[in-house]
């Protein structure tokens, strides 16, 4: 198979925990491989929660799509009570698109009236349910309502081999002031997850598409699942690799970035660690560096 030089490049072994010679204090990569694969399984044992107890479920189209947040099913008992059978909210199944989307954005509309969403985001997300879309849904509803969403991430690494990360600003609504991957957004409606990619870099890391033409494939590493203040998280977490040029510096353009910067794996490693970045980028950067181990040491074998 022939790789261009950029795809050579990721290939690589990205990191250098130094050489112990140089520096006493350089990390022991034994050291770092036990302490990152204690900090990714305890990350994945974490999110992989049921929804609060007595969460009705969400049914759509005779489809089951979500889980509701006891508080936000309270309310929408009490302003919906047709649409409960039983300990499920019920809507179809004899209704077309449009009508879905309209008794959705009801629901939705109505918890925002009532407190009990975070933040209207004016932001339409697929509604999900056996991996295809059945309706619409504001962003700022999905949580409340216990929906399957979806985010991409880019681990993006310099020649030299360090690793792009990105702070986030402290006016975000989820996370703030936290560590990040470089790129991370959730999939809009009726885009793909490469289209998303695209457009999370250009807007979080000023990058064309060129950049990440020799990126590789996107793949789901985990399904994540948390019980939340708001609601509960369901998100698939996808994530591809890249290798960005020295004379590329990303630069955010959307605001929701404070801070870009390159660092060296054993600090990245630290400050994973030390629990600064969020847990999604936790588990997409932990298990990136893991994996740049393995790469190392079958390479050390041929």
């Amino acid at each position: 198979m022939n790789y261009s030089e950029a795809e050579r490049n990721w290939r690589k072994p990205r990191y250098n925990f130094g050489n112990p010679s140089e520096s006493a204090e350089m990390i022991n990569n034994d050291s770092i491989r036990q302490a990152l694969s204690a900090f990714l399984t305890i990350a994945l044992q974490n999110t992989q929660q049921t929804p609060h107890p007595g969460s009705p479920s969400l049914i759509i189209a005779e489809l089951k799509c979500g889980s509701i947040f006891p508080p936000a099913a309270l309310i929408l008992r009490q302003h919906f009570p047709t649409l409960f059978i039983g300990n499920s909210l019920v809507i179809g199944p004899n209704l077309s698109r449009d009508q879905i989307d309209q008794q959705i954005n009801a629901l939705a509309q109505c918890l925002l009236n009532e407190g009990c969403l975070p933040k209207w985001r004016n932001e339409l997300l697929d509604v999900w349910a056996d991996d295809q879309s059945i309706a619409a849904i504001e962003r700022g509803a999905v949580r409340a309502l216990g929906l399957v969403t979806r985010a991409v991430h880019l681990n993006a690494w310099s020649e030299s081999g360090d690793l792009w990360v990105a702070r986030r600003a402290l006016d975000k609504a989820t996370d703030p002031g936290l560590w990040d991957t470089l790129v991370g957004g959730l999939v809009g409606l009726g885009e793909g997850d490469d289209l998303a990619l695209v457009r999370e870099t250009a807007e979080e890391a000023g990058l064309d598409e060129q950049a990440l033409a020799h990126r590789t494939p996107l793949r789901v590493i985990t399904r994540m699942q948390r019980r939340l203040p708001e609601g509960f998280q369901s998100e698939d977490v996808i994530t591809c690799e890249c290798v960005l040029p020295l004379d590329v510096v990303p630069e955010n353009q959307d605001g929701e970035v404070m801070t870009i910067v390159a660092l060296p794996p054993n600090e990245v490693a630290q400050m994973l660690l030390d629990n600064v970045f969020t847990v999604e980028a936790g588990i997409v950067i932990a298990q990136e560096l893991l994996d740049q181990m393995v790469r190392r040491d079958r390479l050390g074998q041929v």
